[in-house]
């Protein structure tokens, strides 16, 4: 908290990003459960009793599928069904929308071994799927909000780390719907008809964020999706259109109540950067180096570390394949470029987290590494 604040720190405060994250539980013997598996455990334990906590929490209750229409979410089950398949290997669930005399479909995929989803089929494939997904009445999206779990894990954090609200902007709310090139290509030619889909999900998440930034004060955010609106995909004209004018509004009501706003962008940020900024952003992750990202982390410090705390600058690749003391001098490169000169804060933090239930030693190595590192840091 005191690097949100730009106030003096000893050293650099240290995130594994998703290990720590998000609460695991190695002991679930849930078969896709990646965590469980031993390799895990030393990984988990290094998190959780070593690096500075950021456990990323949604304040939304998850809908039920329940097919008697009791769901949180209201009227979602006059429009949607959702079927679950596993063959012990994988998870299939289908979801089907009957709106506007269509039937639409999406089908996601989780495997065993992965601790991550795959989008197998798209629910909205042209702009006739969109202007029928326009007309699902917003009360069908009504969510519950709950900020006990939230307020719980403080507690239990208590001086080893904070809780960070975790939320998606419009425009990924939007974008996750369509395949990457019907998102791209009804981005470039169709505006008036995205916006009309941006509009629809601001309406459920502006207030949203209205309200828990109300009831839940001073946190910090972390804000999801922009990158779908950075280059290669769309450029900086539209990520003002599309990001922008939907997230400058959510930054305000956090700020409203005395809380930071984290940016989440990967990839290409140099042309981007000034309207980062220019939307009173607070922090921005993860500043990823060449040649993933376009900017190193010394530029981003020059051009606005004095309003933005900058989290990263770690690949995760480099984690999982590099030897230790080539991955050292990334760590070390990644701790003076962001720390050089004056600004607000730096916090060393990979780009993503291992997502396979097999971890290699040289793996585990590296992480210690980071922790290592920011400690010599400190005395440097």
């Amino acid at each position: 908290m005191a690097t949100l604040r730009g106030e003096p720190v000893d050293r650099p405060p240290v995130s594994f990003y998703e290990i720590g994250g998000f609460r695991i539980d190695p002991a679930d013997p849930d078969p896709y459960n990646i965590y469980n598996s031993p390799d895990w455990r030393p990984l988990i334990e290094l998190a959780e009793q070593h690096t500075d906590i950021i456990r990323l929490m949604s304040p939304v209750r998850e809908r039920s599928i329940d097919p008697t229409g009791s769901a949180i979410g209201g009227r979602w089950h006059e429009f949607f069904r959702e079927d679950l398949q596993d063959d012990g290997e994988a998870r299939m669930t289908r979801t089907q929308l009957a709106v506007a005399g269509r039937t639409l479909t999406q089908v996601t995929k989780r495997e065993r071994q992965v601790n991550t989803v795959w989008t197998v089929e798209h629910l909205l494939k042209n702009a006739a799927d969109v202007e029928a997904y326009l007309t699902v009445p917003d009360e069908a999206f009504t969510e519950r909000v709950d900020i006990a779990p939230l307020e719980a894990e403080e507690v239990a954090l208590a001086d080893r780390g904070i809780v960070m609200v975790d939320t998606e902007d419009p425009l990924c709310a939007a974008a996750a719907l369509m395949s990457m090139e019907d998102y791209t290509v009804l981005a470039f030619t169709e505006p008036a008809l995205f916006h009309r889909l941006l509009e629809k999900m601001a309406r459920r998440i502006q207030p949203r964020t209205a309200q828990v930034s109300r009831l839940f004060p001073g946190r910090l955010w972390r804000i999801y999706g922009p990158e779908y609106a950075s280059e290669p995909y769309l450029p900086p004209r539209l990520f003002h259109e599309y990001v922008v004018r939907y997230v400058a509004p959510m930054i305000r009501e956090i700020h409203a109540h005395g809380g930071y706003a984290r940016i989440h962008c990967h990839g290409r940020v140099k042309n981007i950067l000034d309207m980062i900024a220019g939307m009173d952003a607070d922090a921005l992750d993860p500043i990823e180096p060449p040649p993933q990202g376009d900017v190193a982390l010394r530029e981003v410090r020059q051009r606005h570390g004095r309003q933005l705390v900058l989290f990263g600058n770690l690949e995760i690749a480099d984690i999982e394949m590099l030897p230790t003391p080539r991955f050292s001098e990334l760590v070390k490169r990644a701790l003076d470029e962001g720390t050089a000169g004056e600004g607000r804060g730096f916090v060393l933090q990979p780009s993503a987290s291992p997502y396979g239930r097999t971890l290699t030693p040289v793996t585990l190595r590296n992480y210690e590494a980071m922790l290592r590192l920011a400690e010599e840091w400190q005395s440097a």
